[in-house]
């Protein structure tokens, strides 16, 4: 069984019925003080966490004194600008008690289906997640227009895990788990405690019931499960109204896990092993060494380029001897990438014209 203590990044996504009052509209203030101590007390254990957080929407529609009926577009994406700002600062304020910062990343569901922009998140995460900061992640309602209409932040919170490399996300819902039937119109309906593959009959199962502040029913959790599964990463929806949810949840309380099979790194690893390479980067007997010990492409082991590719792009890693090592995720373009062969990192900047990454290609973004 999953436990949330062996988790190495854990991201938790936080519906909007859980942090805004249905009643006044506000910020459940003593819920998100106490979700901050859950964020302390991983952090103290040495997990990474990221939160996704819906509510932008919500809150800004109090605050505006929108209609508690469905909101037009336009209405939607005025309550998140107002709405965003609110909750940005709340997060902000309750980390900080315990000498945590807080960091705002506004995304859509499209950052993660082009390659150079998943790159960019995904590297800007792990630099956040480096330097201590606990990344805030919504998505960016204020301009987004299907995604207000038709996403969620469910899916959103599996694209993150995906996108970051977690090995568990919890959702933390108005709801204890996934259920055979709805459990307010069934009082058969069971809850599964764990869930190893999403076959048809479970698909059959879920419903679209939602809170009325949350737009994510069941349909979107499993859809959520399929990503993280997918990636690696074990998912869990629990019940996260108490204070203190997460410790609630180690403690014992109900929930379904959605297990995963394999690692987020050997999943990712087969993701890139999978694609069609678009060029070639041959490099010299000295970076050869240096990818055996596990370090990454630098610019300065290069000794050629092959093909034309952009940034993101999958290339082939060849021996001076011929032999293909592998394939990777190339930060640079081919012209780039040509024009900053065999320098070293405080090279690049003069030649380049820009401030880039030190690594051609992370060692993170290949597959051997």
């Amino acid at each position: 069984m999953a436990a949330v203590e062996d988790a190495a990044r854990l991201v938790i996504k936080i519906g909007s019925a859980l942090l805004v009052d249905r009643g006044t509209g506000g910020l459940r203030a003593d819920w998100l003080e106490a979700l901050a101590d859950d964020v302390a007390r991983l952090r103290a254990r040495g997990t990474d966490v990221i939160l996704v957080s819906s509510g932008s929407i919500a809150m800004g529609r109090g605050m505006l004194g929108l209609p508690r009926t469905e909101l037009t577009l336009e209405q939607s994406q005025a309550a998140a600008a107002v709405g965003q700002i609110r909750l940005a600062g709340a997060y902000g304020a309750a980390l900080a008690r315990h000498g945590l910062i807080a960091a705002q990343v506004l995304v859509t569901l499209e950052d993660s289906t082009d390659r150079r922009r998943y790159l960019n998140a995904r590297a800007t995460l792990e630099q956040l997640l480096k330097l201590g900061a606990v990344p805030i992640v919504n998505e960016n309602d204020t301009v987004a227009t299907d995604e207000i209409r038709y996403g969620d932040n469910d899916r959103l919170a599996a694209q993150v895990a995906a996108t970051a490399g977690a090995d568990q996300l919890i959702l933390l819902s108005d709801v204890d788990g996934f259920y055979s039937g709805n459990p307010a119109q069934d009082a058969s309906a069971t809850r599964f405690d764990v869930i190893e593959a999403i076959t048809p009959e479970i698909e059959a199962m879920a419903g679209d019931a939602g809170s009325g502040l949350s737009k994510g029913g069941m349909k979107t959790k499993l859809m959520a499960a399929r990503t993280a599964m997918a990636a690696g990463c074990d998912m869990v929806i629990t019940e996260g109204s108490c204070l203190r949810p997460v410790q609630a949840l180690e403690q014992g309380a109900p929930c379904t896990w959605f297990r995963a099979m394999g690692t987020p790194q050997q999943k990712r690893k087969a993701w890139i092993g999978g694609m069609k390479p678009k060029g070639r980067l041959h490099v010299d007997a000295g970076a050869v060494r240096a990818m055996g010990r596990g370090s990454s492409l630098l610019p300065a082991g290069l000794a050629r380029v092959e093909g034309r590719f952009g940034r993101g792009d999958p290339v082939e890693i060849v021996a001076p001897d011929g032999a293909v090592l592998g394939l990777g995720l190339c930060r640079y373009n081919a012209v780039d990438a040509g024009m900053i062969k065999g320098l070293r990192s405080e090279a690049i900047e003069p030649v380049l014209g820009y401030p880039a990454r030190a690594a051609l290609v992370h060692r993170d973004d290949m597959a051997f």
